[in-house]
């Protein structure tokens, strides 16, 4: 347990940053499934507005170093993929 005043403070930052954290890799996690599915129906335009939203939240979440920048390029890369893809179709 912590002792020192600054130490418990410390400890009471990590749990709201852990809380905020979670909260953005879950919007990350659904921002990237809106684009599965808007690719996986075919849907030209939804797709394109999905991974464009997609790619933004990826970036801001690895500036803030929520996840790293490496995962939100392969993240980026992959739904990219998914849906030039699905364009393609």
């Amino acid at each position: 347990m912590a002792n020192t005043k600054s130490s418990k403070k410390d400890l009471r930052r990590i749990v709201k940053r852990k809380a905020r954290n979670l909260g953005t890799r879950s919007a990350l996690k659904t921002f990237i499934k809106k684009v599965r599915v808007a690719a996986a129906t075919g849907e030209v335009t939804t797709t394109q507005s999905a991974l464009v939203s997609a790619v933004s939240a990826l970036d801001k979440a690895a500036q803030r170093g929520i996840i790293h920048k490496n995962q939100a390029a392969r993240r980026k890369s992959r739904i990219a993929k998914a849906a030039n893809k699905a364009a393609k179709a």
